[in-house]
């Protein structure tokens, strides 16, 4: 029986630890506390300094083993001028009308007190499990990467501690990964390429630039931008799964420094988010993103992120006994669904364990109050996890 009280309690708990991409190790103590209390078999890996994973096990008797997945980190510090603000933005999590408010509600620390409270039932009901079941929380998941002068852990994302983890012990035969999915089953998603084109400008002062304006890196940027987007529209086409159109954007532009305006800019980069379905091969990916960077005249190309997508088999045990215990919580045959962001099944997959994506609300019903949950919906889905870990591990 899942108990309402205690999963808010936990997940309120969670979202008041803050745990911005590189300081997760806090947020992970609290959940190792939990899982300790719990009685599980608790494993603690620290990836680097101030930043950990921490692992669960309820030993089973060699059925299955099902992990269950959720990265501590934030998509923000709450510390950012446009966001500090809005409630739901903050690492303050608080109770109102039947909703759980706070930074990282949904992406993903509710999923992560769901997974606790789900094993917790269990154990409370005198459940006897043939596989063991694996709560990991894993640090460094966010969608970031270091590039330039961003460096450090803060910037150290894209499956960090999921790549620490399975090459430290994390082995499961399947698992479920409580990312925001609307309680749809995430049966592929896309991973991503991102690109870094540069051109070059003299850097003279702004005095001895008469007559220079086309040298100009900025503005010699401008015509790499307008290919950029006739391009765009082809990767889309030709970067399709199903019938899910491919996505690309131009995520930033860098050039100059404002604080010295007097000079004209040596550099300016312009940086693209190339998603690529997952199955296509990353170097395959790479070369069509190469191929246009370098018929371009003049521009320096990197490709400096590759993160694979991910697919799971319909007909996997994990899809069909998450899909069975949708439909007796909810009363519904659950939707299917093919999404364009990333997430950690990307790196699991690649290790054999079979992993769906499958969790509540994308948390974002009111831009103006920030990420958000109904606790309804958090009690359901714990209920769904519960149910699932029974299915698939005997």
């Amino acid at each position: 029986m899942i108990d309402e009280r205690r999963l808010v309690d936990l997940a309120i708990r969670l979202v008041s630890t803050p745990s911005f991409t590189g300081s997760e190790e806090e947020c992970a103590r609290v959940l190792a506390r939990e899982l300790e209390d719990l009685g599980l078999q608790v494993m603690w890996q620290q990836v680097e300094e101030g930043r950990a994973n921490v692992v669960g096990t309820w030993p089973g008797d060699g059925g299955p083993t099902l992990m269950f997945n959720g990265h501590t980190d934030t998509s923000y510090s709450g510390e950012e001028p446009w966001l500090r603000d809005i409630p739901g933005f903050r690492p303050e999590g608080f109770e109102r009308d039947g909703r759980i408010y706070g930074l990282g509600v949904s992406n993903m620390k509710g999923a992560l007190a769901c997974y606790v409270e789900a094993v917790r039932s269990l154990m409370e009901d005198g459940a006897r499990l043939r596989g063991d079941v694996m709560i990991a929380a894993v640090c460094g998941e966010i969608e970031k990467t270091q590039q330039g002068e961003a460096q450090g852990a803060e910037y150290r994302g894209y499956a960090a501690g999921s790549r620490y983890l399975v090459g430290h012990g994390g082995a499961a035969d399947v698992c479920i990964l409580g990312e925001p999915t609307e309680n749809k089953l995430v049966l592929a998603h896309f991973g991503t390429l991102w690109l870094r084109l540069r051109v070059q400008g003299p850097f003279v002062h702004t005095a001895f630039s008469m007559g220079r304006i086309e040298e100009n890196s900025i503005v010699k940027m401008r015509g790499v931008i307008d290919r950029a987007l006739e391009f765009l529209p082809e990767w889309e086409r030709e970067m399709s799964y199903g019938d899910v159109p491919g996505v690309g954007n131009i995520g930033a532009v860098q050039g100059g420094f404002g604080w010295r305006a007097s000079r004209t800019p040596h550099a300016t980069d312009l940086f693209l988010d190339l998603r690529v379905p997952p199955d296509v091969p990353m170097a395959d990916a790479r070369r069509k993103a190469l191929e246009f960077a370098r018929g371009l005249e003049g521009v320096e190309a990197e490709v400096y992120v590759t993160a694979p997508g991910a697919e799971i088999d319909e007909n996997s045990p994990v899809v069909g006994a998450v899909a069975e215990a949708h439909e007796e919580v909810f009363g519904s045959v659950p939707e299917r669904d093919v999404t364009r962001w990333f997430s950690d099944a990307s790196v699991l997959s690649r290790y054999g364990i079979a992993t769906l994506n499958y969790g509540t609300s994308s948390g974002l019903p009111d831009a103006e109050l920030g990420e958000n949950l109904e606790i309804d919906g958090l009690v359901k889905t714990a209920e769904v996890y519960a149910r699932a870990a029974q299915k698939i591990c005997g």
